[in-house]
Formats: structure tokens, sequence, C-alpha cells
């Protein structure tokens, strides 16, 4: 549409020119050279002044074109750099939450237990917990432990997850107890009797790395016992009541990725009722006594 405007404001501008150097725009065109007869040629000097006005014309139209390439590229060049500086700001927090914390860590050891549909949607979880860390304004650091080279969950997230090599996270095959002090250590499991109440940059935090239909009763509560580590349960049922429905389902157990927006939501708000809000889905059968009502 721009390109038919233009090309007509140029035709009325060259009409208009040529009337005010009396020339008739009839004579200017092609059909000039041809009279009644067939044999009136145009006059040098009309065919001149056509020549000189095309030039002109020409060379607006360059300009136009010109300037409308060099805003699409001033305009891409702003959004390359708002995309740079953006990232370079994620990479900047995450880098700070690993000097100073918090840590979070998702505990692959017991990865061997999943089947392979299982352990694909394991590797889609850690994703989108990443890729909510990325964006946090609080991000934390986060480990994936026992995450062994050529095991499945191994081969699953460098096949599902674009770029994972790139990931500003820590992975190694070594266990969390051999990288962390045992009373820094915090276990997270719905299974758990003591309730998280805050979050501490100078402990370290402790998923399991299982998906629901892997999870036995109080596996992660007796591995934790069993190496003698603190556990703690997520305050759901302290702030959100049962929802009625009609498979009087309720269940305390999330994925990682939506306890990381519980864990998330909370470090940057301090608001429980936010937090679980932001993980807690009403499919688990809880809500918050609002809406209840």
């Amino acid at each position: 549409m721009e390109g038919g405007e233009g090309e007509a404001g140029e035709a009325a501008a060259l009409h208009e020119a040529l009337r005010l150097l009396r020339i008739e725009p009839a004579a200017a065109g092609p059909s000039a050279a041809a009279g009644a007869g067939g044999a009136a040629p145009c006059s040098r000097n009309v065919l001149r002044k056509r020549r000189r006005w095309e030039r002109v014309l020409a060379a607006r139209r360059r300009r136009r074109r010109q300037e409308r390439e060099r805003s699409r590229a001033r305009r891409d060049g702003g959004r390359g750099a708002a995309r740079r500086h953006s990232k370079a700001l994620a990479e900047q927090r995450l880098l700070e939450a690993r000097a100073s914390g918090p840590r979070l860590c998702v505990d692959l050891g017991m990865a061997d237990r999943m089947s392979l549909k299982e352990t694909s949607r394991l590797a889609s979880q850690i994703r989108r917990l990443y890729g909510a860390n990325r964006q946090a304004e609080k991000p934390f650091w986060l480990y994936l432990t026992e995450f062994v080279v050529g095991s499945l969950i191994y081969e699953e997230c460098f096949r599902m997850n674009d770029g994972f090599s790139n990931y500003l996270m820590d992975t190694t095959q070594e266990s969390y107890l051999d990288l962390f002090p045992l009373d820094a250590i915090v276990y997270l499991t719905p299974d758990s009797e003591n309730v998280l109440e805050d979050i501490d940059p100078k402990k370290v935090y402790i998923l399991g790395g299982l998906v629901d239909e892997s999870i036995h009763k109080k596996l992660t509560l007796r591995r934790a016992q069993e190496q003698s580590l603190q556990t703690a349960r997520l305050p759901i049922r302290e702030y959100m009541v049962k929802a009625v429905n009609t498979k009087n389902y309720h269940s305390e157990t999330l994925a990682i990725n939506q306890v990381f927006d519980v864990l998330s939501t909370y470090y940057k708000t301090r608001s429980w009722p936010d937090a679980l809000k932001a993980g807690v889905s009403s499919g688990k059968g809880y809500v918050l006594p609002d809406a209840e009502k």
C-alpha cells in the first residue's frame, strides 16, 4: 500500500513540475512521439526536461527505500540489543546466586527406578525448572547430582533440551553428600513432619528427581532419613484447604518444577499464600481458603 501511494505521489509531483515548466503532461508521455499523423516527435527541450525529472524522482525513490532500510535496521538492532541485555542480566543474577545462594539440587540418584516415559517427563520438568529459574528476579543456583554420563536421564536431558550443555548450572556424577556438609542440606519431601517456614540462602534444598507415577510411599523420606538429613515439606496444609471434588483426590506431591515455582515465588514475595497459588495447581485438590469461598 505504501509503495502504491508513493508512486501516485511521485506521478502527481511530476505532473505539477511539468505544468510549472509549461510542458503539457501528454507531451511528456510515451505517446508524445505520435501526433495526429504519427509524425510529430517531442522537442529536444521537452525530452531533456522529462529525463531530468525522471532522474529526480528516481533519486527520491532511492532515498525513501534507503531510509526504510535504515529504520528497519535500527528497529532490529534495538530488539537485538534488548535481548542481549536481558540475557546478560539473567546470567549475572544466576552467577550471583552461585556465589551467595540460595541453592537447589535435583537428586537423580533414584532415576533408574523410572521408565522411559517417566524419564522423558522428568527431563521436561528439568527444562521448565531451569527456564523459570533463569527468568526469576531472585534465582537459585541449580545442581543436578548423580547425573551419570550415559544414563537414561542423561540421554533424555540432552535429547529433549536444546542447548542443555550451555545451561548455567552445575551437573555432576557425584552425590550431594560429597558436595555439601550434612547440616546445610534440607531434603524437601511431602512426607516430612517438618514444615518449611523460610528459605535460608546458606542451605541447600534437595528435590527428589522422580515423577508422579514413580513415587513410592515415603521413598524420598526414607532416603533422607537413611542419610541422616534434615527434611521439610511445603506448608500446603497450613495455608490451603481441601477442595471438594468428585474423585475426593488430594495430593501434596508436586512435580519438581512446581515445587520450584513455590520456592521461587516465596523467595521473591515472602508470602506463602502467593507462593502456593503459583505452584499448586487445582488438580492437586488443594486451594487457598478464599478460592474455596
